[in-house]
């Protein structure tokens, strides 16, 4: 097997439970291809753990395992078991969920969406792309699945120095699937939505939506209505603002199939929409921001809060007293208290004084794992303004 050594500082981060080592903790190149599990050692050849090997990531291993076991099948089987297992028991009854949540499972580069009998599946470093067919086999093994779809299309695959893939890997797919979310029917494009077709990791936020939902709603940033959809169960009337003429098509389509006519959607940019709202003087009983990702790197911090203060303090501002505003983010380079102090920043420009309620994250379904910041990605805080 190959082995890769380490620097004192990688080492130290090995030790400390950090499940990535960057190419600079590297005691030189180890000359290999990528995509391999190598034994890891110490600056005195001493073994200390195995690890996938990337060769064009800055990340160069990620953590498989402290102790010289064989990487085998069954080693990949027992990460399944184990990953649906915690499933099974913070959602019991659930069939729809993440089953695998990449190095939070403990399969790094892996990450496994269930929609009932259907399965979405990402292969994101070039080591789990190698094993496509021993995962694809294991996963029907495990859930005789009616199709597999792998929904390899996203970014980071190029910084591993692999092309995108989207496609079904086994069975059939017969076309947008059918999944519960609370009271409401969802429909998930597996080959062309969002994801892996529907943004999972929001879902318990979404049924949250509801019990704080009345009187007048609005829910900007829509895609198909996960949050808009929730609103509608409770509230008098709810505007959805989707700027995509095509995920609001798919809204309309939402609402129709669960009988919701209080909901209207509106095809705008929601900063426009917010900023002539309250040059219009309207005002809502409920507001829902849930936004995509406003930084894909540090260095877009300082813009991201910018535009995270604009949207929350123009809610804060028609929100009627007594309204409450769930505000989310999904960008993991703001932390939950950079998000809280943008959120305190935006209450006193509005002038309004704010009760935090709750604070949330993604669901059960997507555990977090200590030592890596990456997976507490999702901030979720329901505020009610005073």
């Amino acid at each position: 097997m190959p082995q890769v050594q380490l620097l004192r500082r990688g080492v130290e981060r090995w030790q400390a439970g950090h499940p990535w080592i960057y190419r600079a903790d590297l005691n030189g190149d180890p000359g290999l291809p990528g995509g391999e599990v190598v034994r890891v050692t110490d600056g005195r050849g001493w073994f200390i753990g195995k690890a996938f090997y990337s060769k064009h990531s800055k990340i160069s291993l990620r953590w498989l395992s402290y102790e010289d076991i064989p990487v085998d099948v069954d080693f990949f089987r027992q990460r399944l078991v184990s990953a649906d297992a915690l499933r099974r028991k913070a959602l019991p009854g659930e069939r729809t969920y993440r089953v695998v949540h990449g190095e939070a499972d403990q399969l790094p580069g892996l990450v496994v969406d269930r929609y009932g009998d259907y399965l979405s599946v990402q292969f994101l470093v070039p080591a789990m792309e190698a094993r496509k067919e021993l995962i694809t086999d294991l996963l029907t093994e495990l859930f005789s699945p009616r199709a597999i779809v792998n929904r390899s299309d996203v970014g980071v695959r190029a910084l591993e120095g692999l092309q995108p893939e989207k496609t079904v890997l086994r069975g059939e797919l017969p076309g947008p699937v059918s999944f519960d979310e609370g009271l409401v029917r969802m429909r998930a494009d597996l080959l062309e939505g969002q994801k892996t077709g529907a943004f999972l990791d929001q879902r318990e936020n979404h049924v949250m939506a509801s019990q704080y939902a009345f009187g007048e709603a609005l829910d900007c940033f829509s895609y198909v209505g996960g949050f808009a959809l929730q609103l509608a169960t409770r509230a008098q009337r709810v505007t959805a603002v989707e700027i995509s003429e095509a995920a609001s098509a798919q809204l309309r389509d939402n609402a129709a199939a669960n009988r919701l006519t209080n909901l209207d959607v509106v095809v705008a940019n929601a900063f426009d929409f917010l900023r002539d709202s309250v040059d219009e003087g309207k005002r809502y009983d409920t507001i829902v921001l849930d936004p995509p990702s406003f930084a894909k790197n540090k260095d877009a911090v300082a813009a991201a809060l910018r535009g995270y203060k604009e949207i929350n303090l123009r809610a804060m501002q028609l929100l009627r007293p007594g309204g409450y505003l769930i505000s989310a983010s999904c960008t993991y380079h703001v932390d939950e208290q950079a998000f809280e102090d943008m959120l305190a920043s935006a209450a006193a420009d509005a002038r309004r004084r704010v009760q935090i309620i709750e604070r949330r994250g993604a669901g059960k379904d997507h555990p977090v794992l200590l030592n890596l910041r990456e997976t507490r990605y999702l901030k979720c805080f329901v505020l009610r303004v005073l």
